[in-house]
């Protein structure tokens, strides 16, 4: 019976160590209170932007426009003839919505095997370590929120290509994040939870 119920404590144990909270910080308007209500979200920025060396404001306007800072979230279904589900929209998840293949190339080329896009460090690292291609490939500054995300959203082929120009919506998109940064920063340099 003890061997049972110690197998049962350590199956909820591990069932315990999720990626985190799954649900928004409550404040996402707000800097400073959104990260401190999850100070593990400044300590993972912080680590990318020393190892990657991407600003904190653009990593969170980034993750904001992206999954609204929802460890789990996904895109929606598709549905056939309106009613019947087909799948999702893409394979996009997590905060960073990183797709399962950029995702693979990102655990590859970091040899970070068991990162998972629903944990915040992991996240942020993996969106580090791409907006630097973007940088390396399309000369797309770090600092430049606008062009990083527009570069994220299509892809570095797409945005080479100029796709996003050809997407009215998208362009809008790109500066509500652009100017969502600039809130975070100016919020961020008053903000004791940010030192």
């Amino acid at each position: 019976m003890s061997r049972t119920l110690r197998a049962l404590g350590l199956v909820l144990l591990v069932a315990s160590c999720g990626g985190g909270q799954s649900s928004a910080p409550r404040n996402l308007d707000n800097a400073c209170r959104l990260v401190q209500e999850r100070p593990q979200y400044m300590k993972a920025f912080r680590a990318t932007e020393r190892k990657w060396g991407v600003p904190v404001h653009v990593q969170m306007a980034t993750i904001h426009q992206e999954s609204r800072f929802v460890a789990n979230a996904r895109t929606p279904h598709r549905y056939a003839l309106g009613v019947i589900p087909v799948g999702r929209q893409s394979s996009a998840y997590g905060y960073a919505q990183a797709l399962d293949g950029t995702w693979k190339d990102y655990q590859r080329a970091t040899g970070k095997r068991f990162a998972r896009r629903d944990r915040i460090k992991d996240a942020s690292d993996f969106m580090g370590w791409y907006m630097n291609i973007s940088r390396e490939r399309n000369g797309i500054p770090l600092y430049d929120t606008r062009n990083q995300y527009l570069a994220y959203h299509e892809g570095h082929t797409g945005y080479a290509r100029g796709s996003y120009n050809r997407k009215s919506w998208l362009l809008n998109v790109a500066g509500r994040v652009d100017a969502r940064a600039d809130t975070y920063q100016a919020q961020l340099a008053g903000c004791r939870a940010a030192r």
